[in-house]
């Protein structure tokens, strides 16, 4: 099962500034900023990643003086924790990110003596948990077995319905560190039909 991220677009708004021997570098950070995940394809059977990693697109400037950009970014507005040098170009990956985590992101141009640049205007990203996948395996005696496979550490419920409307929590458990957690509904025989999903309960 493939994970589909949603790309996001910002608009840098705010051009380089206040720094004299850089007023001349104009285009540096104007433009579309482009945020795609970057994600590996996983199975059912496999555990849902715990971070991913962004990418950061801009335009990149005409002036021969810039010869380097920082990526800075950290998870809280204007504090910025964390950097990246990527050099003389327009994109950057920045991994390690973790989900459910808002983020902010601004970046900076240097030239050949190391001078830099005032901070673009800010931008921020979020992105939220995976969704679980969830396996079922029937037996003879009518018992189900369902295997979750979500992300560690994380409690989930396993609800169970006839009618799609109503919904009856029969059972909650911890994904272990494989990324998997097991569930079986003793029950299964005494329905003509059941349906069953699985919500993460501390998103």
């Amino acid at each position: 099962m493939t994970f589909n991220y949603e790309s996001k677009k910002v608009r840098v708004k705010k051009p380089l500034a206040n720094v004299s021997r850089l007023r001349r570098l104009t285009g540096v950070l104007a433009g579309i900023v482009c945020f795609a995940m970057l994600h590996n394809a996983a199975q059912a059977s496999e555990p849902l990643p715990t971070t991913y990693s962004l990418t950061l697109e801009w335009n990149p400037s005409e002036s021969p003086q810039i010869t380097g950009n920082h990526v800075y970014y950290g998870t809280n507005i204007g504090d910025y924790t964390q950097s990246i040098f990527v050099g003389n170009v327009a994109v950057a990956i920045v991994p390690g990110l973790s989900f459910g985590v808002t983020y902010y992101f601004a970046i900076t141009a240097t030239d050949a003596d190391g001078v830099e640049s005032e901070f673009s205007n800010e931008i921020s990203y979020r992105q939220e948990f995976p969704a679980a996948q969830m396996l079922s395996r029937g037996f003879a005696n009518g018992q189900f077995m369902l295997t979750v496979t979500g992300t560690a550490g994380h409690a989930y419920d396993l609800e169970a319905t006839q009618d799609l409307n109503t919904w009856t929590v029969i059972g909650t458990g911890t994904v272990d560190v494989n990324g998997s957690l097991a569930f079986t509904d003793p029950d299964a025989a005494g329905f003509q039909q059941r349906f069953y999903r699985t919500r993460d309960t501390q998103p």
